[in-house]
């Protein structure tokens, strides 16, 4: 597992690279380093055999432009944006709630299988 720290200053572009980070690893966890369940989702996902490339949100912009793009991708009735956000191959998972929910119902495996994160 990686961690990146950025603090990139204008929401302008930040939609761009937050779709640019999420097409370059197989999971991705939008994070803040002050959040329980965030940690949790982290260890979930390492517990798993996962190698999820963290990125820490401590820039209000970027948590912004991360919520527009969660947004877009679930629509209007997608609710509201909580943290950890998890992405797997590209396609949004969602936050712990619905990550939980997936990996219960046996949905998680094959969908990180799927994306190349998980091999067995």
């Amino acid at each position: 597992m990686h961690y990146q720290a950025n603090s990139w200053g204008a929401v302008a572009g930040a939609t761009e690279r937050i779709e640019r980070l999420v097409s370059e690893s197989p999971v991705v966890i939008f994070s803040k380093s002050s959040c329980f369940m965030c940690h949790a989702m982290e260890k979930l996902f390492c517990g798993m055999g996962v190698n999820p490339s963290v990125y820490e949100l401590e820039d209000s912009e970027l948590e912004m432009a991360l919520q527009q793009v969660v947004l877009q991708r679930m629509g209007n009735g997608g609710g509201s944006c909580g943290l950890p956000v998890v992405f797997v191959g590209g396609k949004l998972v969602g936050a712990m709630d619905r990550v939980m929910a997936s990996h219960i119902n046996g949905t998680l495996v094959p969908l990180l299988k799927q994306a190349g994160a998980l091999w067995l």
